[in-house]
């Protein structure tokens, strides 16, 4: 199995290796098309990333790939399975382009906010709300004596 390459992106202008060795590959039975191997063939690929041990990413991508893919780890540990292919080796590709598609994703940095004005119409509803509430209050005061 080979070292895993993220491509530059926003969030890692230089891309990521994992080494393989930080990969782990499990096989079993996969159901769907398959034929007469179906029930022989290990060909379902479940590949597992421990997000937090691992040497690719600095402390900063760490902490925001955490964050980012909190519901899908278990632990700190990020997996992903492919079953959708009759070969192992087809299978393999899919899991390790599916775990590249989520790092990259988890990588980019959020979008800056910028503030906007309020609209005019938004204004006037407030200055008119505000005029209601100080005639209701008006309303509540005791009477002038005549």
């Amino acid at each position: 199995m080979d070292d895993l390459h993220v491509a530059p992106g926003p969030g890692a202008p230089h891309g990521l290796t994992v080494p393989a060795a930080e990969l782990v590959e499990q096989f079993s039975h996969a159901s769907g098309p398959g034929g007469q191997g179906v029930n022989t063939a290990d060909s379902r690929v479940q590949l597992s990333l421990d997000l937090a041990t691992t040497t690719a990413l600095t402390d900063r991508q760490r902490a925001r790939v955490l964050k980012v893919l909190a519901v899908k780890l278990a632990g700190t540990v990020l997996t992903v399975s492919a079953a959708e292919h009759r070969s192992q080796r087809r299978n393999r590709t899919a899991a390790r382009e599916r775990l590249v598609a989520l790092l990259r994703d988890a990588l980019v940095p959020p979008a800056p906010r910028h503030p906007t004005r309020p609209t005019n119409a938004s204004r006037r509803r407030r200055i008119e709300a505000k005029h209601r509430r100080s005639v209701t209050k008006r309303n509540r005061e005791r009477p002038e004596p005549e």
